[in-house]
Order: C-alpha cells, then structure tokens, then sequence
C-alpha cells in the first residue's frame, strides 16, 4: 500500500536567524495553518526580543494510528529532506517540539541532519530544541512552555486594572480551574497551580475530559 503524506515547513522571517518554532503532527495540518502558526512565532519573538525569526513546521498525519516504526520513517525522511534543502540547522532555523511531537522525534531529527552535515558543522546538534540530556539536551527544557503559561498567569493574577474590571482577587489561592488540552504543556500548568493552592475541577484531552466540582 502506497500512502502519500504532506510536510510542511514554513519560515515567516528570517530577518533574525535562525528561524525557530515547533512541529506538529496532527490530521488535520494544513498549509493555512502552518503558515499562521509561524507568524505567531515571529511576533512572540519579537515582542520578547528574541533574536530569532519565525518558523512553524507539521506533518498531516494522526500519529495514533501509526506504529513506532513508522513514526520514526516518517520523521527522519522529514529531517532529511529539509536538511538537503538547506532549511534546517543551528543557523538556519531551529525545530521544537509541539501537538503530537516529543523529545523522542526531536532526537530522530538531531540524529538524521548529524549523520548528514555534522562533519561539517560543529553546531549541528543544535539544529532542535528539546532533545533528551543523552542527546545533548538541556535539564528543565520539557517544563518551559507549562512554566510558561503558569508565570503569565502569575502576573496577569497581580495587574491591578484586571482584578478590578474582572472582581478577582489577587493569587491564585482557592480559584477554580479547567485545563483545556491536557499534554505536556497542560499537565505541567496543572501542578503549577494546584502547587500554587488551586482547584482544578476539569481537564480536557484529545479524545476526553473529566470535570468534577467535589
């Protein structure tokens, strides 16, 4: 059986380089998307001043119905084509992990543009974010994004104007929570704050959610 997949990668600016942003692997990836996707990363660098442009890669495929074996074909056949096309790379633009994707695919991608231009290029390792330690990865990288919504949050709970045009009180002590999209992002959030003395009385997968108020 014969089975055609569409890849995407699409680099918003390159103005600053690399280029940087996640790749997703979900059914329903489309061009459209992708493209939106990476400008949202150009201005979320931008406004952070990060010295990096915008970049946003996916595969349209459900990874759920995929074996491990061909999770891996398929993503090193990505990284190759990309890396011989000259868009990936430590000073190209830089892939991460994002819907359906992990340190495990991140990893296939490190070692596949090695393999090809690593004898060449000292920095080829870097050519991912999010690998694994053994791969050359970086201790707490996998929490980043939930620590991230959790200090937005922190922040948004301390603006004044927003308690008071909203009537919340300050801290997150005693609010009630639902988390929609319960994956690595939504399950770091959600012990964040229930460290932080919240109750959270819902979560949403994929597939699911259980809410309860007791």
């Amino acid at each position: 059986i014969l089975e055609v997949i569409s890849a995407y990668r699409v680099q918003h600016s390159y103005h600053r380089v690399p280029c940087q942003g996640g790749i997703r692997y979900h059914a329903d990836v489309d061009q459209e998307e992708i493209e939106a996707l990476a400008a949202i990363m150009t201005f979320q660098c931008a406004c952070n001043d990060i010295p990096f442009g915008g970049a946003k890669g996916g595969i349209k495929i459900n990874p759920k119905r995929y074996s491990l074996s061909e999770i891996e074909r398929i993503t090193r056949r990505y990284a190759a084509d990309l890396s011989k096309k000259k868009f990936l790379g430590s000073a190209i633009d830089v892939l991460g992990m994002d819907m359906g994707t992990s340190s495990r695919e991140m990893a296939w991608i490190k070692d596949v543009h090695s393999y090809l231009y690593g004898q060449n290029d000292v920095n080829a390792a870097a050519c991912v974010s999010g690998k694994p330690v053994s791969q050359g990865g970086i201790e707490g990288s996998l929490e980043t994004s939930g620590a991230g919504v959790y200090y937005e949050l922190k922040y948004l709970l301390e603006e004044k104007d927003f308690l008071k045009k909203h009537n919340i009180s300050p801290g997150f002590k005693g609010k009630t929570v639902i988390i929609q999209g319960y994956g690595k992002v939504g399950n770091m959030v959600h012990k964040k704050l229930q460290d932080e003395g919240c109750k959270i009385i819902g979560v949403l997968g994929s597939t699911t959610g259980a809410y309860s108020l007791a």
